[in-house]
């Protein structure tokens, strides 16, 4: 592999093709390292269609690092709806907290490792783009572009790391910011998952991969396990008031600090109902592990009849778009009487 021609065609296509992002700095310009944090936390299993407008969104609200980490968690998981995975959102206000006492923004992978949040790929992303660090960040973009031009035929997930070795080979010291971006844009807009456009790859006669005819096989995926199903019942609590009565989830753990319709727990077989209700219908999500269905009722009862749910509060059904609800407990909202 004739690494500096690698180098050199990847550079030149970038500056002809690179994507117009918000959170990328203009031609000439200087990353903003707030910038390139929030977007790299938001894209952690996130597509870049779907966090564009979160990001501007956010950007909009909280135009500096001062201004989110002065923010309330609640207002940070309100705004974050929609993107699921919220320990992210979790994590990046106390990064941000954290941030705002330092005298300077970090810079190396190490030293953003330290922030709650960020890996290996996220400390890299950020040192490389941000701050011009001579590294590398492998995502699934970066997995398929160096599995098809080195021709790896391991299978994911031991073949990450032959791609972090041989991305150390292709780390450039000129350009490096531009050089990770690159093998992103290249993975997304060209060598992609399906249907790669080899025809207008500036790599295609460097790739082991294609000269093997082995570009839509690479790189080869494990086989993953069917998800399991877990079943629970969650309880539509009225008031004459019209109110609801929700509670908030631990912090810690899956959609920790988020706000919950109260509920029984999500257990491998269907909950045997222990109260009386108006059944309302079946809720079914899918979380990254398991699928989840859940029996929702309807009730008037006092919260601390229905399987001891003393602690939580009474909510306005009209406004909870102002509370931080994922995307499962609006699925059990949207059972509420038109009345209500």
């Amino acid at each position: 592999m004739d690494i500096a021609a690698f180098r050199h065609r990847l550079l030149h296509w970038y500056d002809s093709n690179r994507r117009t992002l918000p959170w990328r700095a203009l031609k000439g310009q200087k990353p903003n390292p707030y910038h390139v944090l929030l977007s790299e936390i938001m894209l952690q299993q996130t597509t870049v269609a779907t966090v564009i407008a979160y990001f501007e969104r956010f950007i909009g609200q909280w135009p500096t690092l001062e201004a989110m980490a002065k923010a309330s968690l609640d207002d940070v998981l309100v705004a974050w709806q929609g993107l699921g995975y919220y320990s992210r959102a979790r994590n990046l206000h106390k990064a941000l907290g954290q941030l705002a006492d330092l005298p300077s923004f970090p810079q190396t992978p190490d030293d953003l490792r330290k922030l709650p949040g960020v890996g290996d790929y996220t400390a890299k992303a950020i040192a490389s783009i941000a701050f011009d660090q001579p590294v590398v960040p492998v995502d699934g973009n970066v997995i398929r572009v160096v599995a098809r031009v080195f021709g790896l035929t391991q299978a994911l997930p031991m073949l990450k790391k032959t791609v972090a070795e041989k991305a150390l080979l292709l780390a450039a010291d000129d350009r490096p910011g531009d050089f990770a971006q690159s093998l992103m844009d290249l993975g997304s807009m060209i060598c992609r998952p399906q249907q790669p456009r080899c025809d207008r790859c500036p790599l295609r006669s460097l790739c082991k991969g294609y000269e093997d005819s082995l570009q839509h096989t690479l790189p080869i995926k494990a086989v993953k396990p069917p998800k399991p199903t877990r079943y629970g019942c969650a309880f539509l609590t009225m008031n004459k008031q019209g109110q609801i009565w929700l509670r908030r989830r631990p912090e810690k753990g899956l959609l920790g600090g988020m706000i919950e319709v109260p509920g029984t727990a999500w257990a491998e077989q269907p909950t045997e109902l222990v109260h009386d209700g108006l059944w309302r219908g079946i809720v079914k999500h899918t979380f990254t592990h398991f699928h989840l269905n859940l029996s929702v009722y309807e009730t008037t009862k006092d919260p601390e009849e229905i399987l001891g749910f003393p602690t939580g509060f009474w909510a306005d059904t009209k406004a909870l778009d102002q509370q931080a609800l994922p995307t499962v407990m609006k699925k059990v909202l949207a059972f509420l009487r038109p009345e209500t």
